[in-house]
C-alpha cells in the first residue's frame, strides 16, 4: 500500500525559511514523478514544483529562485526547501506521486498524480 506522510510546516514570518519532507511508504521514489502542491480553503490546488523520474525539476513561476525540489533516494523521501517566504506562500502544502513520467504537460495537474499525501500547513506572517 502506498503511502505518503508530509512533515516539517509550521509557521514562520516573511523572510523565513521551512524544509518539508514526504516520506514514501510501500513505492520507491526513485522511479515515481513527484510534486508538490498547495492550497488554500476555498482555491483550486495549485502546483508548485516537481522532480520527475529523469530527475527533471520545474517551478511554478511564484515560487521560482526561492523554492528548491528533491529526493534522497536512499531515505525514499521527497523534499521542498523553501527560502525567502512571504504571506502568499501561506497554504497546506501537499506532496503528491505518480509511477509514471509525466512529463512538463502533465505535471502541473492535480488529476495526473494518483497518490496524495494528507498535507501539511505553512503559515506566514508579514
Amino acid at each position: 500500500q502506498v503511502q505518503l506522510v508530509e512533515s516539517g510546516g509550521g509557521s514562520v514570518q516573511a523572510g523565513g525559511s521551512l524544509r518539508l519532507s514526504c516520506a514514501g511508504f510501500g513505492y520507491t521514489v526513485y522511479w515515481y514523478c513527484m510534486a508538490w502542491f498547495r492550497q488554500d480553503p476555498g482555491k483550486e490546488r495549485e502546483w508548485v514544483a516537481v522532480i520527475d523520474n529523469d530527475g527533471s525539476t520545474s517551478y511554478a513561476d511564484s515560487v521560482k529562485g526561492r523554492f528548491t525540489v528533491s529526493k534522497d533516494n536512499a531515505k525514499n523521501t521527497l523534499y521542498l526547501e523553501m527560502n525567502s517566504l512571504k504571506p502568499d506562500d501561506t497554504a497546506m502544502y501537499y506532496c503528491a506521486a505518480d509511477p509514471r513520467r509525466l512529463g512538463g504537460g502533465r505535471w502541473f495537474r492535480p488529476t495526473e498524480y494518483k497518490y496524495w499525501g494528507q498535507g501539511t500547513q505553512v503559515t506566514v506572517s508579514s
